[in-house]
């Protein structure tokens, strides 16, 4: 099995040695870990990755290969914790689900403090406290339209209004391998050429006209290359429901990395606010102040925003909304404030547009874009670059 998982990872572009690999087989021979996948998965990152910025294509590689394994093969199982807590989940039907109320912003921060302050053990499968596997607003692992998930994984509801935990995102990958060439053709409607840099390209239609005029004698004239002056920011969701969409916006990212040659990057989750970030792993501690790059780079610059703008509308419309943080100001303000800096300004929604209007948070951000926002398709694109360019 694990040859096959070794031909896998090379497969996947990752440049694995057969040294690494014996490694890893002499370090499960030592019975360092024990027998779950999650072990084995921290484990063979450690041995078999030696570049953090691969962490991201093992990851994938990995979780392909493992779906739906919980045990390595030939090792004694045990039951997870994660199994039992979720074996105490509550099953609710559609009419129970219905009627379940929703709290609003106000009150649903005052329970939480209440709960905060009374509670004093663990609790699963209830309706009230902070718990795991029921409907409370609080909690993880169950049911409830609008609340606060507290200490765990995600049930995939993505009802939850607020997260109540340090989570972590991986960047994009920059150098994935496109298909086809289609994106970087709809890419290129944005540009704007002009003649800069050293003389470095032989101009042949004056070399023929000087030689021409030097009677015959060669004349040969240089020229600079020609580079697209088009300056671009590009702000990239991460994260959350976006994980379904990460090789598409992969494939974007590296196509706009090769055809602007002014691009910068940044990431965000959900909403812009008052901060984004370049590097997933250290958003915690290199924040960029986003009032600092509106002033740093000119109304000059084209901008393009990322995002499935799936989320709470609290997140965009109240203040301390943002699902990990307390934030001063309305995400709906930094939205206003950035096109209000650069009239350039469009959003790209991976998101089907027949899917748009069933969610609230989308058709917000599209009132507050105007006729800006565009689904992530070539035709999608081709009318982004279009607009850019008015």
């Amino acid at each position: 099995m694990l040859i096959d998982f070794f031909l896998h990872l090379r497969d996947s572009g990752l440049a694995v040695s057969t040294r690494e690999y014996l490694g890893l087989l002499e370090a499960l021979r030592a019975r360092v870990i024990g027998h779950s996948i999650e072990e084995f998965y921290a484990l063979s990152r450690a041995a078999l990755v030696k570049d953090e910025s691969n962490y991201d294509k093992f990851d994938r590689a990995f979780g392909q290969y493992f779906r739906g394994i919980q045990n390595l093969p030939g090792l004694q199982a045990e039951i997870p914790e994660d199994w039992l807590r979720a074996s105490m989940r509550r099953h609710l039907s559609p009419e129970d689900k219905a009627r379940l109320e929703r709290l609003g912003w106000d009150r649903l921060m005052e329970e939480f403090r209440k709960r905060l302050e009374e509670q004093k053990g663990r609790h699963a499968g209830g309706s009230r406290w902070i718990g795991t596997g029921g409907s409370s607003p609080f909690g993880h692992g169950g049911y409830h339209p609008e609340g606060i998930r507290v200490g765990g994984p995600s049930a995939g509801n993505r009802s939850a209004v607020k997260v109540w935990e340090r989570r972590e995102y991986a960047n994009l990958d920059d150098q994935v391998e496109l298909g086809t060439r289609n994106i970087k053709l709809a890419l290129r409607r944005l540009r704007r050429f002009a003649r800069e840099g050293a003389l470095d390209e032989l101009d042949l239609d004056g070399t023929v006209l000087g030689t021409a005029r030097n009677a015959g004698w060669l004349d040969l004239r240089m020229r600079a290359q020609r580079h697209n002056r088009v300056k671009v920011l590009l702000f990239l969701d991460v994260g959350g429901s976006m994980d379904e969409h990460i090789r598409v916006c992969e494939e974007l990212f590296s196509a706009a990395r090769g055809e602007f040659k002014h691009l910068e990057h940044f990431y965000f989750h959900n909403c812009i606010y008052e901060h984004v970030w370049k590097d997933n792993r250290r958003r915690h501690d290199q924040r960029l102040d986003l009032r600092e790059l509106m002033h740093k780079y000119g109304e000059d610059y084209k901008v393009v925003v990322v995002g499935d703008a799936t989320m709470s509308p609290y997140e965009i419309l109240q203040p301390g909304g943002a699902l990990e943080y307390a934030n001063e100001e309305p995400g709906a303000t930094w939205l206003q404030r950035l096109l209000q800096t650069w009239r350039h300004a469009v959003w790209l929604n991976p998101t089907p547009p027949n899917l748009w209007q069933y969610h609230h948070s989308i058709e917000i951000v599209r009132s507050m874009f105007g006729s800006r926002m565009f689904p992530m398709t070539l035709d999608g694109l081709a009318r982004a670059m279009r607009e850019l360019n008015k």
